[in-house]
């Protein structure tokens, strides 16, 4: 499989794990510098990654993209890799709506590109069994083989656009939705001076609850500013279902107020997360 030749859309945490994974199947895994931050630049270079400078060199070289970045940028990395007129396999595994990925599918089809939609579930594959790749589109056999051995698990569902982003966004939906509202729930119970005695009760008859909020706040908090967007995604799939999407983008304000935490050196305290949440709410 060497001479595939895939251009990585952009190696963050985690798609330059992900493009590690590609290359342990033999796939040249490329990207574009030009732009990019020096820690893209030494996460790229860890990850064994070649460098083709311009986003349009590295498409030029490509036979297929793989976009991996903030769902907020999902539509613009589709727009930008048509305008160069890219006509090979365009795999976007971003967190996304069913009804965006859809749309960026239409955005690279129309310059001559086949879509394959992609969802991540799981931490940067570092480990075997713990992250999988699900994919949806004609040709998403044909994408999952760029994984065949590494650390990401690449599951076909079927041959329908937008189904593995509705499958990623389900998932989401309960594990970020869910950090979120235990975010508010200990905001909340601090604001009001009862969070000891909330914690007595957890220890009593929700065992785990006060470990996760903890977790939740920590590293958590450091992933909070890409959240939003995915929060507000699900918002939109829940509304397009014909149900109500309030309590996903109550989620994605309870991320933006913590989206300071990003790239700090180490994880903030629940109550720093607390103090941070009643700070920002609105006047």
């Amino acid at each position: 499989m060497g001479s595939i030749r895939l251009g990585l859309l952009h190696p963050g945490e985690m798609g330059s794990a992900v493009g590690a994974c590609a290359r342990a199947a033999g796939v040249r895994v490329q990207w574009a510098s030009d732009g990019r931050s020096a820690d893209t630049r030494e996460r790229a270079d860890a990850a064994g990654l070649e460098d083709r400078g311009t986003l349009a060199a590295m498409i030029s070289a490509s036979e297929i993209i793989l976009s991996i970045c903030p769902p907020h940028g999902a539509l613009d990395m589709a727009r930008a890799v048509a305008a160069q007129r890219f006509a090979g396999l365009y795999i976007d595994a971003n967190a996304v709506a069913p009804a965006t990925a859809r749309q960026i599918g239409g955005i690279v089809a129309q310059a001559g590109a086949t879509f394959v939609d992609g969802g991540i579930v799981g931490p940067p594959p570092r480990l075997p069994g713990r992250t999988r790749l699900y994919l949806s589109g004609r040709e998403a056999g044909r994408a999952a083989n760029l994984f065949a051995s590494g650390n990401l698990e690449a599951v076909v569902l079927n041959e329908s656009p937008g189904t593995a982003s509705a499958l990623k966004l389900a998932y989401a939906a309960y594990t970020k939705g869910s950090a979120a509202l235990l975010l508010a729930i200990r905001a909340l119970a601090g604001r009001e001076g009862v969070e000891d005695a909330l914690l007595n009760e957890w220890g009593r008859s929700q065992a785990g609850l006060s470990a996760r909020s903890e977790r939740a706040a920590g590293n958590g908090a450091r992933e909070a500013w890409r959240y939003v967007g995915e929060m507000e995604e699900i918002a939109a799939s829940f509304e397009n279902a014909g149900l109500p999407g309030g309590f996903h983008l109550a989620a994605a304000e309870i991320f933006r107020r913590l989206a300071g935490y990003k790239e700090t050196p180490t994880p903030p305290s629940v109550a720093e997360v607390v103090a941070a949440l009643t700070r920002s709410r609105p006047s």
